[in-house]
Formats: structure tokens, C-alpha cells, sequence
């Protein structure tokens, strides 16, 4: 089945290249690092101060590295918000239908709210939040 592209009729540059990490800003380690350990099922690959003022612990997720940052700075006291330019979400891949339902009955299970499995003609998703509410996403392409 030959799946339906966003980049038809466009060209692509082979040689850009692949996204190497994604880096969230939380409010409190204490509280985001237990619950992406609990969620991605890893340890950190990395946990350091990299100056005075800022701390990172870092999963590494495939090829890819997904970091929590904290600065000394605190945080504004507004949640996060989709809506705002920058971050709209954080989608980890599913390769079929039974991966996506496994994984929104884990979040049951560690009890993360969710919004159930979506279907669209791209794909099915389950949408749920962080503790400082960045929107992450469990995604499966369309007939898998």
C-alpha cells in the first residue's frame, strides 16, 4: 500500500541533514525525570550541569536524543500552550495500529491521562501531556 505524502509535487534536499535531538524546557527535574523514565522505560545517557546556570538530563530514543533542560531562570508561570509559536508537539512513532493501542494502554497503566486513539486519513494518534503539559503524541501511519 503506498502511503500518502505531505511532500508530493515538492523536492526534497537528500543531503539535509537528520534531527539529531530535541531539547524541552521544564519547570522541575525532580518532577519531569521520573516521569519520562516511567514513560520511555530508559535511564538517562547523560545528567550534568553544563554551566552555573542550566542542567540536562538526556535520553537517547533510537538515533535520537530528547533532553530536559532546566535553567536557573525560572520558568514563566504560564503552562505551555500549543498555540504559542514554537513547540507544537513531540510525536514518537508506532510502526502499526496493535504498537499504538499497546502504547495508550501503557499510559493507562501508569496512569497518564489521554485523549483515546484518533484516526485520521494521514494516521492514528494517541494525544497526552508532560507534567509542565508539552503535548507529546503516539503516532502509527494509516493502515498499519
Amino acid at each position: 500500500m503506498r502511503l500518502p505524502t505531505i511532500l508530493e509535487g515538492t523536492h526534497v534536499a537528500a543531503a539535509f541533514p537528520p534531527l539529531t535531538h530535541v531539547a524541552l524546557t521544564v519547570r522541575d527535574l525532580a518532577v519531569s525525570v521520573p516521569w519520562y523514565e516511567k514513560l520511555l522505560g530508559l535511564r538517562p545517557v547523560l545528567d550534568e550541569d553544563t554551566d552555573p546556570d542550566f542542567h540536562h538530563t538526556v535520553y537517547l530514543i533510537g538515533g535520537t536524543l530528547l533532553g530536559l533542560h532546566q535553567h536557573a531562570t525560572p520558568a514563566p508561570v504560564e503552562n505551555f500552550s500549543e498555540y504559542r509559536v514554537g513547540l507544537d508537539h513531540i510525536a514518537f512513532g508506532c510502526a502499526n495500529r496493535a504498537e499504538l493501542e499497546a502504547w495508550a494502554a501503557k499510559l493507562d497503566e501508569l496512569g497518564i491521562a489521554h485523549g483515546g486513539i484518533k484516526d485520521a486519513t494521514y494516521g492514528s494518534g494517541v494525544s497526552f501531556r508532560d507534567p509542565d503539559g508539552i503535548a507529546l503524541e503516539f503516532f502509527a501511519p494509516p493502515g498499519t
